[in-house]
């Protein structure tokens, strides 16, 4: 056995076998019958060329016409395919173009592999010359044979061991695949074979790979349907793969179409004409001192969302039990201070508006029992978002859930986390963030809130889609200006339009409530600032 090229089937006149005999173009022999070659004139001036077949392969049988599979001998006969006692044989041949290994099917369908698939190429590959404007690979002899009956006999492969070693047998291959211009893979249509084609169309050049999303589960499937048109379209018209995420203009054409609407409104009709109202998939961050009123202005903003938009919403307090958000949530309905002792209320106001917010079901809180790991809530706001159908989330507050011994790091990761989690859920995201002590006067007493102030400023800044600071002077001598607070736009990422307005909130001490009012300083005082009113 040597380099020498396969001639045809002989009698063998060892074990009488009418063509268990394979004859090649030295002369010598080998019978896959009785396992007995014979010398070659050639084998004795070059007794260390190697056997072009190896021992343990089987007799080829005959090339047959497969019916059930709408393949005639021609094409089995330009594959190699054959057909030996109820068995079908697809050769595998190495780099050389030397048989090395068969692929042996049963009427069962159960398949087994004689010789050593280590040096195979891909089932066709000998056939083909590299360099040609395109190859189909499939994921099964039969598909191949079928895809070049149905292609016009554009070259065609198949990988050797199914889906599962799809990639492996691509990236052994990669020169000879990577020579054409372009590269189809005709996978199976169930899950593993989209799921393989994903993962070798990764291994190809940016453009060159194209899943086809044939008409029927694989290629002979068509072939057997008449569907011969439906699969050579399915592979021609085969887009260029692009990773998820990377779209053209072509792709945006009928979102474009659509109309630009405003975003969710907020509670303050200002604030909706500044920012455009909320849009899903944002997060929007707010800032303030100690006491300066920011668990009014959340408080308020859900109850709106509830009752007024009908949304349903996630609370996750950390410092503050649900009990008290939902008197709080009540309160701001009814204008009652449910959760002050000794206020002018009924128990039975209170639980009257209890039964309306309970009503439509429309809120769900975090009961955190003093667990503030960010793993932990992170799951429960996709549990919310997936199960619950929860667009609107209330996160209070950023800070309690920062790891103390590395506080800057963990906040990064925190905000990327929160960001990608907006995004891929389609959610809003509104976050409290407490602020660092200012270098002048503090919040509390009217100090001016800036980004910087914000603990992990740099991350906040950059992963936020609108950051927003509260402040007051609460040691103010008038009282018109202890209960107003200045509410500032530090970030505007959607306009940038935005940035540097103020807007003035009143409190009302009897009904809880917040409402736009006018600025409470002097006019001089206030134009020094380079503030403008909105």
């Amino acid at each position: 056995m040597t380099d020498s090229q396969f001639v045809a089937h002989e009698a063998c006149p060892n074990c009488g076998s009418s063509d268990g005999l394979a004859r090649y173009d030295d002369g010598h022999g080998f019978c896959f019958v009785c396992r007995k070659p014979e010398r070659g004139t050639g084998d004795a001036e070059q007794p260390e060329r190697r056997p072009r077949v190896a021992y343990d392969l089987v007799a080829p049988g005959e090339f047959r016409d497969l019916d059930k599979r709408r393949l005639s001998a021609d094409v089995c006969r330009k594959f190699g395919y054959t057909t030996r006692d109820g068995k079908q044989i697809a050769p595998y041949h190495d780099k050389d173009g030397r048989v090395v290994a068969q692929k042996i099917r049963t009427k069962d369908k159960e398949f087994s592999v004689a010789g050593d698939m280590k040096t195979a190429t891909l089932f066709g590959q000998k056939l083909f010359k590299g360099g040609g404007k395109m190859l189909t690979i499939c994921e099964g002899e039969i598909d191949a044979m079928s895809a070049f009956k149905m292609n016009g006999g554009f070259p065609v492969v198949s990988i050797p061991n199914g889906a599962a070693g799809a990639a492996k047998a691509i990236a052994a291959n990669l020169e000879f695949v990577e020579s054409f211009d372009r590269v189809v893979l005709a996978f199976d249509m169930d899950e593993p074979g989209q799921d393989a084609a994903q993962e070798v169309v990764k291994l190809l050049t940016p453009g060159k790979g194209c899943i086809a999303s044939l008409p029927l589960k694989d290629a002979n499937e068509c072939l057997v349907a008449g569907r011969t048109k439906d699969f050579t379209s399915a592979v021609w018209e085969a887009k260029p793969y692009r990773p998820d995420g990377i779209v053209s203009v072509g792709d945006l054409i009928e979102r474009l179409n659509k109309p630009i609407e405003w975003g969710l409104p907020w509670f303050l009709d200002s604030l909706t004409k500044l920012t455009y109202g909320r849009r899903y998939s944002e997060v929007y961050m707010l800032g303030a001192g100690t006491g300066v009123g920011k668990t009014d202005f959340l408080v308020q903003q859900i109850e709106y969302d509830i009752n007024t938009l009908k949304e349903k919403v996630g609370v996750v307090f950390l410092e503050q039990g649900p009990e008290e958000t939902t008197r709080r949530i009540c309160g701001k309905e009814c204008g009652r201070l449910f959760h002050v002792p000794g206020g002018e209320w009924t128990q039975e106001e209170l639980m009257d508006a209890v039964h309306r917010v309970d009503k439509d079901d429309r809120v769900r809180f975090y009961d955190s029992f003093g667990a503030c790991e960010w793993d932990v809530i992170k799951l429960n706001i996709r549990f919310m978002a997936k199960s619950e159908g929860i667009k609107i989330f209330y996160l209070d507050h950023l800070t309690a859930m920062a790891d103390p011994s590395n506080e800057r790091e963990s906040l990064e990761t925190i905000m990327r986390d929160l960001a990608t989690l907006a995004k891929n859920l389609n959610i809003i995201l509104h976050v409290v963030s407490h602020l660092s002590t200012p270098d002048g006067k503090p919040h509390e007493e009217g100090g001016r809130v800036m980004i910087r102030h914000f603990k992990g400023s740099r991350a906040i800044g950059f992963w936020s889609h609108f950051m927003f600071g509260m402040e007051r002077d609460q040691q103010a001598k008038k009282k018109e200006i202890r209960e107003t607070t200045t509410f500032r736009c530090l970030k505007d990422r959607f306009t940038g339009k935005s940035t540097g307005q103020v807007l003035y909130l009143g409190y009302d001490g009897d009904t809880g409530r917040l409402s736009e009012t006018e600025n409470p300083l002097i006019q001089d005082d206030f134009e020094d600032e380079g503030e403008q009113d909105f």
